[in-house]
């Protein structure tokens, strides 16, 4: 059972008891106060995992190391599995358009990339949940993936950027095995074009693939390529000409306040201001919303 797409603010059920289904998940001792079960959903698979609903979309409760650990465990058998990078954008795109939506719902792990996104959760009652974003994402698994003979992937984004991310993943993380670098144009891929990607990445024996073509349509290409390619899609929107050195990250008490979007917003302002002008005030009166209504319902029962 999913999230209820036809409704995007309403909280989502519980569908099984967690507490005798998955009992190294008890809440009661892995949060400081309970979490509303309404506002919870135990997703059935091989990794058992829990996500809540921040303004009508999910988000998986788990600490940074175990999300990285769920994606090398299906990297290492090389599943067909695709990672949602959510942020206050991610979830505007799924509060707007109901197609989006049922994406996150299928996708196999959403991470709260924003502050927002983890402030919304320690409210909601899960208190040791961190930021597990997508750069730092990038850079645990580049460090870990040798470890597991573990080939990685970068698809998308510009041949110069893929160039010099080259030269600084060989001096970061020499014992990484890079299976590919492929750039794709921005207009949509032909079924050739297309067929050849699936085929490139196959042969590579990636086990991770880390996608960089932006939100919502890197998530719209991952949930297509579901078990077409085998390996661990990780949708990582900017990351990568972040990483090449091109754009420069918000520094760390920026990101700790929730500052980074204004740090992008100054970097590339023709860009990204309409995204911010209309997403942010949207997720404060959705989350607000949220809050209010959840507390209401606590104070009924």
């Amino acid at each position: 059972m999913r999230f209820d797409t036809t409704n995007k603010v309403e909280a989502v059920e519980l569908i099984q008891p967690i507490a005798s289904d998955f009992p190294g998940l008890a809440i009661t001792q892995s949060f400081h106060t309970p979490v509303n079960k309404s506002e919870l959903e135990v997703i059935p698979a091989e990794i058992p995992q829990i996500r809540i609903c921040v303004i009508g979309s999910p988000i998986t409760i788990a600490p940074f190391d175990r999300q990285i650990e769920m994606m090398l465990e299906w990297a290492s058998s090389r599943a067909s599995r695709f990672v949602c990078v959510a942020n206050v954008h991610m979830l505007a795109e799924a509060y707007w358009h109901p197609e989006f939506h049922a994406v996150l719902n299928r996708a196999d792990l959403i991470t709260p990339d924003g502050m927002p996104l983890v402030w919304m959760m320690k409210l909601m009652g899960a208190q040791h949940q961190n930021r597990v974003a997508g750069l730092d994402i990038m850079l645990s698994i580049c460090q870990q993936a040798s470890q597991r003979q573990i080939k990685v992937f970068f698809l998308g984004s510009e041949a110069s950027i893929l160039k010099q991310m080259r030269k600084h993943l060989e001096r970061d993380f020499r014992a990484l095995e890079i299976a590919g670098m492929e750039p794709l144009p921005f207009r949509p891929l032909t079924r050739a074009e297309d067929a050849a990607v699936i085929q490139k990445i196959h042969d590579s024996g990636a086990g991770i693939v880390f996608l960089a073509l932006g939100c919502p349509k890197q998530e719209y290409w991952m949930d297509r390529h579901k078990d077409k390619i085998h390996a661990v899609m990780i949708g990582v929107g900017g990351v990568f000409p972040v990483y090449a050195g091109i754009h420069k990250r918000a520094p760390l008490w920026m990101r700790n306040f929730g500052l980074e979007w204004f740090y992008r917003l100054i970097q590339e302002p023709r860009r990204l201001w309409k995204r911010y002008t209309t997403t942010m005030p949207l997720f404060i009166w959705l989350a607000l919303k949220q809050l209010l209504t959840q507390g209401a319902r606590s104070s009924d029962q």
